[in-house]
């Protein structure tokens, strides 16, 4: 057909165009064993860091108090522990000050607690963002646990009058704790990205993570030293790896001897964790706008 007069034919009289010729995008989960697209998060990670701050702002945002709920929190609690469990039922803190026993334990705990919270929402919580754009799904539960690091680092500034108060200063141990904050995160992270995949299709996760938490730290060494477990029960601290790292966090702040073996497992089990979270998350990620 003449050029010329092709174009005096009306839109639906043109010839039909080659669907093939035209450019299609399509977007995917990864077929890796692992599942985990660190080049695709690696380009993402400005958008990390806004969802990370956007968290933090929305969970002070039109509160008095603001960012001294990160203290109050731990320090409520600590004072509560410290009438009932180090009074009152004489709970031992290995030779500690019973309130900053309590304290260094509740630190990570409170972290984690809060990490695993709103984690395992925040897929649920971020539904507009889902379905209009995409975005690797990974950093709205990794941004939740991100912005929990803010109240970290706040507790520990607390924590350092304390030990002053109670007379009991850091040792060179305490340069590990930095390592200890990343495999704490990274277990945080872990357990978020599978409790916030179910959350999607199962709903019944948002109401039993807070009974799970509960439970979580009775069977974590916060309020008791892991010798305070009798040994015919003492495989069952093992298997929980926060055990080892709230142990691990109290033996650099204090300058005790680290319990090496118990670490070893507790970061063998994050890794594992991570690894099946993150493949169940990448295999889970591709029905989310569809059913969030």
């Amino acid at each position: 057909m003449d050029v010329s007069a092709s174009e005096n034919l009306p839109n639906n009289l043109l010839p039909a165009q080659d669907a093939s010729a035209q450019p299609l995008i399509v977007i995917e989960p990864s077929h890796s064993w692992l599942a985990l697209d660190l080049g695709s998060l690696w380009r993402y990670r400005e958008l990390l860091y806004f969802l990370t701050w956007r968290d933090v702002k929305v969970r002070y945002k039109q509160t008095a108090l603001g960012v001294v709920w990160a203290v109050l929190q731990p320090l409520c609690t600590m004072l509560v522990f410290s009438l009932f469990f180090g009074r009152l039922a004489g709970v031992p803190s290995e030779g500690l000050p019973y309130p900053l026993f309590a304290f260094a334990g509740l630190l990570p705990w409170v972290f984690f607690s809060n990490a695993l919270a709103n984690s395992g929402n925040s897929l649920v919580g971020s539904a507009n963002l889902i379905t209009k754009v995409y975005f690797p799904r990974l950093l709205v539960p990794g941004a939740a646990v991100s912005a929990g690091l803010v109240d970290l680092g706040i507790g520990f500034a607390l924590l350092a009058p304390l030990m002053i108060y109670y007379g009991k200063g850091p040792s060179l141990s305490i340069l590990l704790l930095p390592l200890l904050v990343v495999l704490l995160t990274l277990l945080a992270l872990g357990v978020g990205l599978l409790t916030s995949a179910l959350n999607v299709k199962y709903r019944d996760i948002r109401y039993a993570l807070p009974f799970i938490i509960q439970l979580w730290m009775f069977v974590s060494p916060v309020i008791y030293p892991l010798s305070f477990v009798p040994a015919k029960w003492r495989w069952v601290m093992w298997l929980n790896p926060l055990a080892g790292i709230i142990e691990g966090f109290r033996a650099v702040l204090f300058g005790k001897s680290l319990q090496w073996e118990l670490l070893g497992v507790a970061t063998a089990l994050t890794l594992i964790l991570l690894i099946f979270a993150a493949f169940i998350f990448r295999r889970m990620e591709k029905s989310f706008a569809d059913v969030v």
